[in-house]
Formats: structure tokens, C-alpha cells, sequence
């Protein structure tokens, strides 16, 4: 049975996804802002991120709220808080390019106990809750069931903050690439870890990321029987404000997640990132 939040998010993330759908039409007239370096962010962003917040604190005003927008918003309640990123996959939605989604997590002194990952384009919803399971509408998840590395299908990401390990990941991909059938880069990394949980991508594996890109999908991931750690294979960090900025995470099922973690660092990969 998953939390009773989960219905206050899906319709938040319904609500962000019809922000996004609403505007696919005039990408042209939108006002497009650059954050940093070859990172950017339109009105739709801050607008769908506005919808979520709106809906998510009528249900439970004391929450606090990190948002990729927004920034960090502290509540009355001092452990649990909304990790939202409104519009992930911004770059393929400013160019038309059909891959995006709303990620939205409840998050409990660090760690994600709801979330919710909504495809507008494919009205694909999914969903987990802590203890649970991962549910993709409505129907169970599991990861996929891979012995190994040996014809996988893994998802990456080569965000611009990390181009300066670039030389180093792409070295790994070599690596990897002697065993996997192919790599992805689909440019959204929520919807990376839900392809994960749902067993679309055997693997995903990036760095640089950040808490509202990952909270949700790291929660579907491990409710589909998945494994979650950093290139070290430690435990992932905090999913709020007090944590790092910027990780690496590895994610797949456990065998997979342990011969890439071992790959990763074979490679010197994780070195790059002492």
C-alpha cells in the first residue's frame, strides 16, 4: 500500500506536466534563461515548479521544499520536504526533443520515502513508496534481471559541470562497452532511473547529478529490487539541502550495480573524482 502522499504528488505532477504540455506549441516566444555554463531554464520551468509547490502545500503547508528552481524552503517540520525538479530534461524540451518528465520526492531527514516521476508526453506515471514496491501505472515494476555487465543496455549523462572528467568517463565507456550491448544518454536523469526500475535500461550511471534530479528515481530503483551507491559503492548521500551539492551514482540490479562499481573504478573513473 503505498503512502496517502503519493496521491497529493501524482496530482501535483499532473498538474507541472500540464504546464509543460500547455507551451510545446510557442518553444520559440519562450523566455530561456542560462544558470550556468550551457544550463539553462524557461518560464515553464519556474512556472510548472510554481503549480507543484501551490498543490503540494495545500496538502501539507508545514513540508519544507527544495526545488531546482526555488531553492531551498524551510517548513515547520524540520525533517520532512518536498525534492522537486519540475522540468527534467529541460535541453530536449527547449529543442522539441520528446524525452522529459516532473520528478517529484518526499524526503525524511535525507532519504526519500515517495516519489513520484510523471512522463506528460506518454502519460506514463510512476510511483513508489518506501516498503512498498515501484508501480508504473499501476502495474508492480522490477529491475531488470541481469547475471552481468554482458549485454546490458546503460544509461549515462555528460552534463557540462563534469566535462572536465570527461576524458576520464569516457575511458570507462570504452571499458564498459567491451561487455554492454549499448549505452544511452537520453538526457533526463530521473527518467534514467525509472527506465532502471522498470527494467527499460539494465544500468545508469552519472555523476554531477543533483538531489532533485535523482530523489525520486533513486527511491523507484530500490523499491524494484534495485541497488543504489556512489562510484565507491557507498551509500548514496543525503537527498536535501545538507547534502553535497553534486554526486556520482551508480544504479541496477545488484550483481550489475557491483560489476560496474568495480568497473568504475578499474577504470580510474572514480580516481577522477578523489
Amino acid at each position: 500500500m503505498q503512502s496517502p502522499a503519493v496521491n497529493v504528488m501524482v496530482k501535483a505532477a499532473r498538474l507541472g506536466g500540464n504546464v509543460l504540455l500547455r507551451s510545446i506549441n510557442r518553444l520559440d516566444a519562450l523566455n530561456v534563461v542560462q544558470k550556468q555554463r550551457m544550463d539553462y531554464a524557461s518560464e515553464v520551468d519556474a512556472d510548472a515548479e510554481k503549480a507543484i509547490v501551490k498543490e503540494l502545500r495545500r496538502a501539507y503547508p508545514e513540508y519544507g521544499v527544495l526545488g531546482e528552481e526555488s531553492g531551498h524552503q524551510a517548513g515547520r517540520n524540520g525533517r520532512l520536504q518536498w525534492v522537486i525538479d519540475p522540468l527534467d530534461g529541460t535541453s530536449n524540451y527547449l529543442r522539441g526533443f520528446p524525452h522529459y518528465c516532473v520528478s517529484i520526492a518526499l524526503v525524511d531527514n535525507g532519504e526519500p520515502i515517495d516519489a513520484v516521476i510523471f512522463d506528460p508526453l506518454r502519460n506514463e506515471l510512476f510511483t513508489a513508496s518506501r516498503g512498498a514496491g515501484a508501480v508504473l501505472n499501476d502495474k508492480k515494476i522490477r529491475v531488470a534481471d541481469r547475471k552481468d555487465l554482458a549485454g546490458t543496455v546503460v544509461g549515462t549523462g555528460f552534463p557540462p559541470r563534469e566535462r572536465a572528467r570527461a576524458s576520464a568517463q569516457l575511458k570507462c565507456v570504452d571499458s564498459l562497452l567491451v561487455h554492454a550491448e549499448d549505452v544511452r544518454r537520453t538526457g533526463s536523469a530521473a527518467l534514467d532511473l525509472a527506465y532502471v526500475a522498470c527494467g527499460r535500461l539494465d544500468a545508469y550511471f552519472e555523476a554531477g547529478v543533483k538531489a532533485w534530479d535523482i530523489a525520486a528515481g533513486v527511491l523507484l530503483v530500490r523499491e524494484a529490487g534495485g541497488r543504489v551507491c556512489d562510484f565507491r559503492g557507498a551509500n548514496t548521500a543525503r537527498m536535501d539541502e545538507r547534502g553535497p551539492e553534486a554526486r556520482p551514482l551508480i544504479a541496477a540490479n545488484v550483481r550489475v550495480a557491483d560489476e560496474l562499481q568495480k568497473l568504475v573504478v578499474n577504470t580510474g573513473y572514480a580516481a577522477a573524482f578523489n
